[in-house]
């Protein structure tokens, strides 16, 4: 199980608590992923045809426009959440979109990145 020194900041407090769910490319929340059903969509993805709910989602970044936030708070409405996410760098998109929907949301060290898995069971707080 890894522990506290993955994070290097908390953006959104919150417990991180569950099984990793790690995607090799960045994010674009609004054509990545399903909100309806928190299903990835993209062929291309490492992560197709998973579902993101109640998983913390780990990714290097997001990409794509501030739609993005409205996204993540889309899967809040929908009841398709990830537990938490973790990424290399959040930025307004990620940030703003946790805030809405209330999700925990933590940078990690580049190294910690590489390290983790899918599968993982992590627990932060």
């Amino acid at each position: 199980m890894k522990t506290q020194q993955t994070v290097k900041k908390f953006i959104i407090k919150g417990m991180i608590n569950g099984i990793v769910l790690k995607s090799d490319m960045p994010i674009n929340f609004l054509s990545l992923i399903d909100v309806k059903t928190g299903i990835i969509k993209d062929p291309s993805s490492n992560l197709f045809q998973k579902s993101i709910k109640n998983v913390i989602l780990v990714f290097p970044h997001a990409i794509g426009s501030s739609v993005g936030a409205y996204s993540i708070y889309s899967l809040k409405s929908n009841n398709k959440l990830p537990s938490a996410m973790l990424c290399k760098n959040a930025d307004l998109i990620v940030s703003s979109g946790c805030a809405l929907a209330n999700i925990p949301l933590a940078t990690i060290y580049d190294n910690k990145y590489e390290e983790l898995q899918t599968g993982d069971e992590i627990m932060i707080s």
